[in-house]
């Protein structure tokens, strides 16, 4: 069964490499979609497909030097718009 999710992840998650680490996490993963940066200082994501799951699971530790204080996600339907997972500026 095709999964979705939308993430806001917040603490230190900006100059950790979380967006670069996310990308190699879900592409290892067979996830597509993307991560981007907030104004705000928080990371989000969008994935679909893959092992969704085991990508959440991975956003609340996320990369060495990230410290992760709290991750708001929600379920979804997959949109289908994505053949890989990207990085967002």
């Amino acid at each position: 069964m095709n999964k979705a999710f939308f993430a806001r992840v917040s603490g230190r998650v900006q100059g950790v490499g979380f967006r670069y680490a996310c990308l190699n996490k879900a592409r290892s993963l067979d996830v597509c979609g993307w991560v981007r940066n907030t104004t705000d200082g928080a990371v989000e994501v969008w994935a679909e497909h893959g092992d969704t799951d085991a990508l959440l699971e991975w956003l609340y530790t996320g990369p060495p030097h990230a410290r992760v204080l709290s991750v708001d996600f929600s379920h979804h339907e997959p949109k289908g718009l994505y053949k890989g997972f990207s990085v967002y500026f």
